[in-house]
């Protein structure tokens, strides 16, 4: 019962995203197989994000990863956990309050080398309030969320 609560409390959600599940939890949309909206999620440490080029991807994790350059590319495949975003790349702010939501490669924030995305400016500047607490709820959420 709690599942299918949980599922139809998602899906009323203004927040509700229809997230695709690849093979280790990274929001993808339902329309393609894109990590980070096809942002490349090195160029977000460099205070920069740029999209990512179709031609310079790679698969990881069960989503597609694209870059802007090939440096980008080989700096991610020496370590992919060091530039995945936070909570699969959903929400941090939603993941925080026990939700599910897609998280865009707009609304972003680097903490302690930890990139997090967030579903919309209203969402960001409620995130920016209290980020530690956020990421502090958020890590108790995560990944047991996905199984709700």
């Amino acid at each position: 019962m709690k599942t299918i609560l949980a599922a139809l409390m998602i899906t009323l959600s203004p927040l509700a995203a229809s997230p695709s599940f690849a093979a280790d939890s990274i929001y993808t949309p339902w329309n393609n197989n894109l990590a980070v909206g096809g942002y490349d999620t090195v160029s977000f440490f460099s205070g920069k994000p740029q999209k990512g080029k179709d031609t310079l991807s790679l698969d990881h994790a069960g989503a597609e990863w694209r870059f802007a350059t090939r440096g980008n590319l080989d700096l991610f495949k020496t370590n992919p956990d060091a530039f995945m975003p936070q909570y699969g790349g959903y929400c941090a702010w939603a993941v925080a309050k026990d939700k599910l939501a897609k998280g865009s490669p707009k609304y972003w924030h680097v903490e302690d080398g930890k990139l997090y995305l967030n579903f919309n400016a209203r969402i960001k500047r409620r995130w920016d309030k209290d980020v530690r607490g956020f990421i502090a709820k958020g890590d108790k959420n995560w990944p047991a969320i996905l199984n709700d």
